[in-house]
């Protein structure tokens, strides 16, 4: 079951090649149960942000949300869902009409085992918008794996800690949970863990961590668009599997609700 679709209709060959040959757009990707999505809001306004930044021009949720419709049908109930934006050259040269690509896989969950992860010197340009053309992304994703490791924790020359190259990472000091004050990109699920936090009463912050600050930290995890995993070594520094943390982590997400799209 995989399916895509630019501006609601199935995807051509010619369709897709201006997105293949200019490398020069943003999306966000979803899980879909039940033809319903949490943070449905927080995928809308990311998606409309950002082509307002790249293209100058807004980005209706509501058309965005037929696409996701359409691209369903009426076969389709659970599934992982991408939302894709890029521009099409208009006559007037130097402007662009944005356009919808929506790709529709089977449904995904977060992988059990805890995550292993390999600090990489690497930072994202516009760290801020979930933009295509990953390249270094890919590349230390790669290496990671090839050292035997999950995912790669992207550092500054100077060692600061701003996020995975597929995550977000977050730790807890055994009061409060600490997220990276970095360039990054706030993902929407950790949005909602950080707003289910606040809803429970347990304390959020944000500060600069440093590699060398990890032996002051207790637990780890990290958070995408499949859900949060925890976190038990980072190059050479473990942690223990915090389980009630986790358990704390994901009753946070789960106070947030579902939406039909």
């Amino acid at each position: 079951m995989e399916r895509i679709e630019i501006d609601g209709r199935p995807a051509t060959v010619d369709d897709l090649r201006h997105p293949a040959l200019r490398n020069y757009g943003h999306f966000t990707a979803m899980q879909v149960r039940d033809r319903r999505v949490r943070g449905l809001g927080l995928h809308l306004e990311r998606l409309d942000f950002a082509t307002r930044e790249l293209f100058g021009r807004e980005l209706d949720g509501e058309v965005v949300r037929a696409r996701i419709r359409h691209a369903l049908a009426g076969d389709v109930h659970d599934a992982s869902v991408r939302v894709y934006v890029f521009g099409r050259d208009l006559p007037t040269w130097g402007e662009v009409e944005p356009s919808v690509m929506v790709t529709v896989r089977p449904p995904a969950d977060p992988p059990n085992p805890p995550r292993n992860v390999w600090p990489a010197p690497y930072q994202r340009p516009a760290a801020h918008i979930k933009h295509v053309g990953g390249f270094g992304q890919e590349y230390f994703l790669r290496m990671a794996e090839r050292a035997g490791y999950d995912e790669a924790l992207l550092v500054a020359p100077d060692g600061t800690i701003a996020e995975g190259a597929i995550t977000n990472i977050g730790f807890s000091d055994g009061e409060s949970i600490v997220w990276p004050e970095a360039p990054m990109l706030r993902g929407i699920t950790l949005a909602l863990v950080e707003r289910g936090l606040a809803e429970m009463g347990i304390p959020t912050r944000r500060q600069v961590i440093h590699l060398t600050d990890l032996p002051s930290l207790r637990a780890a995890f990290l958070t995408n668009s499949r859900g949060i995993m925890s976190v038990q070594r980072i190059g050479s520094r473990r942690f223990p599997v915090d389980y009630p943390l986790m358990k704390t982590l994901q009753d946070a997400y789960e106070r947030n609700p579902w939406y039909l799209i």
